[in-house]
């Protein structure tokens, strides 16, 4: 979150280890994104509702209140999920150090008889309605079906459910990470998640525990009936679009209203084994590369096939050693220093009818040596 100058990262964090265990949200803070400083972790198991784990959740700015975290507790060792939240113990404090839980309020959610707690978590950050009810997301999943359930409330404390899901889609498994926001119709600012009208879109985004991997739709959100209807342009499930075909998930976006821009964090974990993890102190990576490529002409770009809906099979079909008219052009990433191996992340421009189409694609399994 951005608030008062400062932007505030938290994170789920071994405070013991190179591995998932002990987990807390870390809390980092920053002026510009790029230098950090770590503080102490903002929220640890310490109450009876959050004894087995704090997970992970959002935060939102309250008018007039400040920050408040709502965040996913682990009561038994069933797994038993419930939502919690967390206030500022000094709003003064500009780096928002100590967090506390407020006994009376907690938890402000828990599941009811007829769901499954253990498939209960990650609230999304709350968005105010033109009724003035504060609504929010949880992921879950009924069989094999994933949904997001969606609660109001009216002082941010008190939270009911609606009657039903704000949307779901079978054969998806769990929803975990759900994230909900306006995108605009016209311009490229990001927009407050309050943000409603006809003259913004609405995207759903889940990482979908089965696959491991981040799903999006772009679609229609109907307050009144509090439903969001993908539109027809992807497929609302496991072949729909993702936010990046490689490894990310856990996803979590925020406004800053400081350029009026939203960004997303994600988790990009790398495959080495949890005994190297522990070795080397650490494991997952946050990666931020810019680089300009110029063209004195897009002439050569091959015509794009509309027929062509899968960017995944379309990189795989074209791969980075296939010559095109414009590409494959890119970087080689986690070379070693004689390029006996490396990753390619590379890009191709085609031609469609009234604009060119950037397709980017990594391969992962590419070897110099013997090809």
């Amino acid at each position: 979150m951005y608030y008062k100058g400062v932007y505030h990262l938290f994170y789920q964090y071994n405070p013991k280890g190179a591995v998932w265990g002990n987990i807390v949200w870390g809390h980092s803070v920053s002026k510009d994104l790029i230098n950090w400083k770590e503080l102490q972790p903002a929220l640890y198991p310490s109450k009876p509702f959050d004894k087995y784990g704090c997970w992970s959740g959002s935060a939102t700015i309250v008018p007039g209140q400040g920050p408040v975290i709502l965040y996913t507790g682990v009561v038994d060792k069933r797994s038993n999920e419930v939502q919690c939240i967390a206030i500022p113990a000094n709003t003064s404090d500009p780096f928002l150090t100590k967090w506390v839980k407020p006994n009376r309020l907690n938890p402000i959610v828990t599941a009811d008889h007829n769901m499954n707690g253990s498939v209960f978590r990650d609230p999304t950050t709350a968005w105010l309605g033109k009724d003035r009810l504060w609504r929010i997301l949880v992921g879950s999943k009924h069989d094999d079906t994933g949904l997001a359930y969606l609660y109001r409330s009216k002082d941010f404390v008190k939270w009911t459910r609606a009657k039903h899901p704000i949307h779901s889609a079978k054969t998806t498994g769990m929803w975990e990470c759900p994230d909900f926001y306006p995108v605009p119709l016209q311009g490229k600012n990001g927009l407050d998640a309050s943000m409603i009208g006809d003259s913004v879109k609405h995207v759903l985004k889940n990482s979908l525990d089965m696959t491991r991997y981040e799903y999006y739709t772009v679609g229609t959100y109907i307050q009144n009936k509090d439903k969001y209807i993908p539109d027809n342009t992807s497929e609302d499930g496991w072949g729909g679009l993702r936010y990046d075909y490689g490894n990310f998930y856990a996803s979590k976006s925020f406004f800053d209203p400081s350029k009026n821009r939203r960004i997303i964090w994600g988790w990009a974990n790398e495959s080495d084994t949890k005994e190297d993890d522990v070795k080397k102190g650490w494991a997952g990576i946050q990666a931020d590369v810019e680089v300009t490529f110029s063209f004195s002409s897009l002439d050569k770009a091959e015509a794009f096939d509309p027929n062509w809906v899968n960017a995944e099979d379309l990189c795989a079909q074209k791969g980075s050693k296939v010559q095109g008219g414009l590409g494959p052009f890119g970087l080689l990433t986690l070379a070693s220093k004689k390029l006996e191996e490396y990753t390619p992340v590379f890009f191709r421009v085609f031609k469609a009818s009234n604009k060119h189409v950037i397709l980017m694609c990594s391969d992962a399994k590419r070897l110099l040596s013997n090809n």
